[in-house]
């Protein structure tokens, strides 16, 4: 039996893109940057290109009736990538936009083959390729197909990865010749939802790997572009689930009690309740025993600031201790504008950084509100994939959601959510003996018995601590009284 060809793939430099792609970018291989202006196009293209070359790995960046190279690096050296240190020994620029003008396609490919031949690149960025579309067509298509064709022969015949860059619509996909040449397509997009701008990216087309399928988020900072996989890659060794035997405990012992010995490893927890029920003390709570026995947790806010958060929740000094000695990190993410796969990418990457076994989420509420308009649409799906990737880690998760009392029908969540946790803790307000009181209930525990009891709950300096189960006494407010029998 024959030996398959290895295809060696080169990691892009871009955060995300690696693990969308499959693994990276297939070496030797003519890729298409596509999409419409302010997509990212050139940016990408540039950090993909300051990732990989070197002194061994030379790159030529080649504009056409674009940008000239003086005023695209004017912009470009703004962001944390570039590196002028390889100009000129690992990475050239060279402008044709006068060649095209006055000569034609024709031209402008001797000119390519006649630098390519004497610095012998391994890395060929063509930038704007837009602009030599718009020349064939007015010359016609089949010079198009002919100058596609002959530019990928000769820069495959060096054993070039190349890189063309340009505008398109998505009804040219299927007309343009270049898209059937074409080893892999990069699709950048963005649009506007009310007062969010997101920015998508698809692999359209990639030959000989399998990427992750779908739009994923994409993100442009002083850093660079930042890419939020929709999904994890599924050949990404996963940590083994932890035991659900062994349970964690919640350091309120009433309700671990009910639980029945806390809440098993590796779950997913909601906390359901009215404003001022106690679902953050609680969290906060959870979070604070796991730090006494040894472990490391995360709180992930999106209403208040972390000094303010951490000013008024009960054992605010000792949280800010767990803070100063790095067993607690607190993640603010606020910003009107986040993704769901942004948002778990932070928690991912903070748990990964202290090894947290216990993460909160406070509150899902304010989670939503801080998503781009775009992505609340979808609030069920992706609170449903953000919750398989966090648990996947490993960690115990408990997440907090405000519920409005109703006194006519029995709610376990809002936004009919609740299938996608594996506990509920119920909090409610009731009326007894004329005063307002506290209560709660474990209304749902996957696969283990727990309690079913109302236990009545005060909230004082050290926290929730538990009181007496309900009784008939007890009377929900809104509905009848029971006279005495």
């Amino acid at each position: 039996m024959s030996k398959r060809v290895v295809i060696e793939k080169l990691r892009s430099g871009v955060p995300g893109l690696d693990e969308v792609l499959g693994g990276g970018l297939p070496e030797l291989s003519f890729n298409l940057i596509a999409g419409g202006p302010g997509g990212g196009k050139t940016t990408l293209a540039h950090q993909i290109m300051f990732a990989t070359a070197t002194p061994e790995r030379q790159a030529l960046y080649v504009t056409i009736l674009g940008e000239p190279p003086i005023k695209m690096l004017r912009y470009q050296q703004q962001y944390d990538f570039f590196d002028d240190s390889k100009i000129p020994g690992s990475v050239r620029f060279l402008h044709l936009g006068a060649d095209l003008l006055e000569h034609g396609l024709e031209t402008v490919l001797a000119n390519i083959v006649k630098e390519v031949e004497a610095t012998q690149p391994k890395l060929v960025f063509v930038d704007s390729f837009r602009a030599v579309v718009r020349k064939a067509m007015e010359t016609g298509q089949l010079e198009l197909q002919s100058f596609v064709q002959r530019l990928s022969l000769h820069l495959t015949s060096w054993e070039a990865t190349t890189f063309l860059i340009g505008e398109y619509d998505e009804h040219e996909v299927d007309c343009n010749p270049l898209f059937t040449i074409a080893d892999s397509i990069l699709w950048l997009s963005q649009a506007t939802s009310r007062n969010s701008i997101v920015r998508k990216i698809q692999v359209v087309k990639l030959r000989g790997q399998g990427p992750i399928p779908g739009l994923h988020t994409m993100k442009i900072s002083t850093a660079g572009v930042r890419v939020y996989p929709r999904l994890p890659n599924p050949d990404r060794p996963r940590p083994q689930r932890p035991d659900a035997t062994v349970r964690r405990r919640t350091g309120i012992a009433g309700i671990d009690a009910m639980l029945g010995g806390g809440i098993p490893a590796g779950y997913s927890v909601m906390i359901v309740g009215p404003s001022g029920s106690g679902k953050t003390i609680l969290s906060t709570q959870f979070i604070r025993e796991g730090i006494k026995e040894g472990e490391r947790g995360v709180i992930a806010i999106f209403e208040k600031r972390p000094d303010e958060y951490l000013t008024t929740a009960p054992g605010a000094a000792e949280l800010n201790k767990l803070v100063d000695e790095g067993k607690l990190k607190m993640l603010y993410l606020r910003p009107l504008d986040l993704s769901v796969d942004e948002t778990m990418e932070e928690i991912a990457a903070a748990v990964r950084s202290i090894g947290a076994t216990r993460v909160v989420i406070d509150s899902l509420m304010g989670f939503e509100l801080a998503l781009a308009p775009s992505f609340r649409e979808d609030f069920r799906e992706s609170l449903y994939r953000m919750v398989g990737a966090l648990v996947g880690l490993g960690v115990t998760i408990v997440m907090t959601a405000e519920l409005v009392d109703s006194y006519t029908e029995l709610r376990l969540s809002p936004h009919g959510i609740s299938f996608l946790t594996d506990a509920i803790i119920l909090q409610r307000y009731v009326e007894l003996r004329g005063e307002l009181r506290k209560v709660l209930v474990v209304a749902k525990m996957r696969g283990f018995d727990h309690s079913k009891q109302l236990m009545l709950y005060d909230i004082d300096s050290d926290g929730i601590v538990l009181r007496e189960a309900m009784t008939e006494e007890g009377i929900l407010v809104g509905t009848p009284r029971r006279d005495p029998a």
